[in-house]
């Protein structure tokens, strides 16, 4: 939780009136065991730009399917909506590493989303794998509805290794920022990193067209699935309505600046937004 209770994020109020509650109540907490959440769902009741996007996710805002949503659930404060500053980042020797493989082995290509059966099954398999819940098997209208029906502009990048999809990374878009969705990807491929590898193409997508800020989502310190986004850094986290600095100094990487131009491109096309 990122705000008192009962107020409404204000780096979104310009956009609040754009914005139909949709349903408000409390339900079980899908980060934390044993936990009551409450995720307001709101829908835009007119078209959403740029310039909206970046006062939402500014606001601690997610998108699931064309509604968005944020975090009220005092008196739990475990939720922290993170970002990092592009410029500021720093790429470790591991990420490095992470960014030559792809570039030598893998074809990674930025586009509009796409519905098929193959990103479905890749879906399902990669929760089963991971062991993300106990929900039974998605179609292609649900995936559809979770990822691709969008109310701003979104991308994904796609993951290949010759013929074979190994990953799907869905990218939200602002003006100024852009917005880490979801990534899913074979369990067999684990040796990419493909959920490391999708953020930092956003990363490197962000900086090649001028973008300030990549948000990671919302990060949660007990929960595996939420807590690897600590490896960003340096970054910022929304806590109680305020963007707040964080340098691990025992993990910071490197001073280096990053140079995603002397990486290579491995064959990614990067559209222009």
């Amino acid at each position: 939780m990122s705000r008192p209770a009962d107020e409404f994020p204000s780096q979104a109020r310009s956009v609040r009136n754009r914005l139909l509650q949709v349903q408000d109540s409390r339900s079980p907490c899908p980060y934390i065991d044993s936990t009551t959440a409450r995720m307001p769902l709101l829908y835009p009741v007119s078209p959403l730009d740029g310039d909206d996007v970046d006062q939402l996710l500014a606001g601690g805002f997610r998108r699931s399917g064309s509604l968005l949503y944020y975090t009220r659930c005092a008196p739990c404060h475990a939720c922290e909506p993170t970002r990092v500053e592009v410029n500021a980042f720093r790429l470790s020797n591991s990420f490095k590493r992470v960014l030559r493989r792809a570039d030598k082995e893998l074809t990674l290509t930025w586009q509009a989303p796409v519905v098929d059966p193959a990103r479905v099954r890749l879906y399902n398999a990669h929760r089963a794998g991971r062991n993300l819940g106990n929900s039974p098997p998605i179609d292609m209208a649900d995936y559809r509805g979770f990822l691709t029906d969008s109310c701003w502009p979104t991308l994904e990048l796609e993951m290949r290794r010759g013929d074979q999809l190994i990953g799907i990374s869905i990218m939200d878009v602002g003006s100024t920022s852009v917005s880490a969705v979801y990534t899913h990807f074979d369990p067999a491929a684990s040796r990419y990193s493909p959920g490391t590898l999708g953020v930092l193409k956003q990363l490197e997508w962000a900086a090649k067209h001028q973008r300030r800020w990549v948000y990671l989502g919302l990060y949660v310190s007990s929960n595996p699935h939420l807590n690897y986004k600590s490896r960003y850094l340096p970054q910022q986290r929304l806590i109680h309505g305020e963007w707040v600095e964080i340098r691990d100094g025992a993990h910071t990487p490197s001073a280096e600046k990053p140079s995603w131009t002397n990486l290579g491109t491995g064959g990614s096309t990067l559209p222009e937004t």
